[in-house]
């Protein structure tokens, strides 16, 4: 029965890691993996076939084998039951704060407010433009997430340079740097913001740890990229698109800096009241919602007209299928972080632990030093999804608040991804958007991405170095 959930696992990775050749929304293989892995849990644990264990280390078993022996089966049924509500809990607290988030943005955008950033593009040279658009999307993507930072500076780019192969130059190179910008804030990227949620790491720690080798892992490759042959002389467009003035509302810029100032807002309102992030995301999306019921984006504003950027149609645009993918995911990885698997030796005594654990103890034995383990997780997080990545990992390592090894982590699963086009979020809404070629993004980017990851990467161990 353990093989079955395991294998249940694996399948259901691949299906998400081959999401392109099976023509299906990756969203339906994890959705099936994380049902099907906690009803073989729920079938093998209820039939004495294998023992379950919590976050607090306490295995929970109908088998008589020693692991739950002598457990009452009221008490074993009633651990499961909570070692479930735990992680259903823990996840929902990540997709409550997704949520909110991804309307405060679309309300933003109804909005029109991106439509203001345009105004900070001044220039038709190409270097220029190059550290403007990597500056925006470095710093846009520690607001409001890489993944929305690449649409936004993507749908700019269009706008800025008609020559398709010019554009596609600078859209790689704004992935580049908003992976990079979205690895030192907690609200920045998926995983960085479950780490925080899941309290490994804290908003001011992965800031003071992460935001020079992030900042590295921006300029080094930026600069670069200045030197190559599709970043000399001026963009191929007839004249700057300076339409900007027209397109925007009387509330976009209005919006624009309430809703990065509400979503900033948010690690404030955590360190303030020691409440969890989705509590203050509430609070931000409510905040942005009552000033949108009553602003007026334009001069003949009419009730009729009032539903164009009305909030719930902000709800009805979010990626409920993104937020369907990471319930699906996040409770498969839960599944086999709750799944006893072996037993090891933990300060000389013999230790039941869970399938993830038991999987860090394996490569810390194989590996002396974590520092390597941690940029092959970088490594392996540009071929599939960083999410479950970064999930498994907080199921293998029991380490503190803020320890080095959460940062790197964060670091690593941020920036890896960069180096194929598939390897982040933010690079796959570029390919998409841009329909750009796997194999072209290989030979042009991804060593420029690789170079920025290592030089991060070697930043953060000096610091670390330096630090402890």
């Amino acid at each position: 029965m353990i093989a079955a959930v395991i294998l249940c696992f694996i399948l259901g990775y691949l299906a998400i890691v081959l999401e392109h050749p099976l023509h299906l929304d990756k969203t339906v293989p994890a959705l099936i993996m994380g049902a099907v892995c906690w009803a073989l849990l729920a079938i093998g644990f209820n039939n004495g076939l294998l023992s379950v264990i919590d976050t607090h280390e306490h295995v929970f078993s109908l088998m008589g084998d020693g692991h739950g022996h002598g457990m009452d089966h009221h008490e074993a049924e009633h651990g499961f039951s909570n070692t479930l509500l735990h992680h259903l809990g823990k996840t929902a607290e990540i997709l409550i704060f997704l949520i909110g988030a991804m309307t405060i943005v679309e309300i933003v955008d109804l909005h029109r407010g991106f439509e203001v950033l345009k105004s900070y593009v001044r220039t038709k040279n190409k270097k220029k433009l190059l550290w403007i658009i990597g500056a925006l999307a470095f710093i846009l993507s520690a607001i409001i997430d890489n993944l929305t930072a690449t649409i936004v500076l993507v749908t700019l780019l269009r706008k800025l340079i008609s020559d398709r192969t010019d554009r596609l130059w600078f859209v790689s190179m704004a992935v580049v740097a908003a992976n990079a910008g979205g690895a030192w804030s907690p609200i920045g990227d998926v995983t960085t913001t479950m780490l925080w949620i899941g309290d490994k790491v804290s908003a001011t720690g992965l800031i003071k740890w992460l935001v020079i080798p992030s900042l590295v892992c921006f300029v080094v490759p930026t600069f670069v990229a200045t030197f190559l042959k599709p970043f000399q002389g001026d963009i191929s467009t007839n004249k700057m698109s300076d339409t900007s003035e027209s397109q925007r509302l009387l509330s976009s810029s209005t919006m624009l800096y309430l809703g990065l100032g509400m979503i900033v807002f948010v690690p404030i309102f955590k360190t303030l009241t020691h409440l969890p992030p989705y509590i203050g995301m509430m609070f931000s999306l409510g905040v942005v919602w009552l000033v949108s019921e009553y602003i007026h984006p334009e001069e003949d504003f009419t009730a009729e007209r009032k539903k164009m950027y009305s909030p719930h149609k902000a709800l009805s645009r979010i990626e409920m299928s993104s937020i369907l993918f990471f319930l699906g995911i996040l409770m498969a990885v839960a599944a086999l972080e709750s799944l006893v698997f072996s037993s090891v030796m933990i300060e000389g005594k013999e230790t039941a632990v869970g399938t993830l654990r038991y999987v860090a103890e394996v490569l810390d034995r194989t590996f002396p030093n974590q520092d390597v383990v941690i940029m092959l997780l970088g490594v392996a997080s540009a071929i599939i999804d960083n999410v479950p990545l970064v999930a498994a990992s907080m199921g293998m390592y029991s380490e503190p608040l803020d320890s080095t090894l959460w940062h790197f982590i964060a670091y690593s699963a941020g920036t890896g991804g960069s180096m194929l086009i598939i390897g982040s979020a933010a690079g796959v809404a570029a390919m998409g958007m841009e329909k750009i070629d796997f194999i072209w993004y290989l030979r042009k980017i991804s060593w420029l991405a690789a170079i920025g990851f290592l030089a991060g990467a070697i930043t953060f161990i000096v610091m670390k170095g330096f630090m402890m």
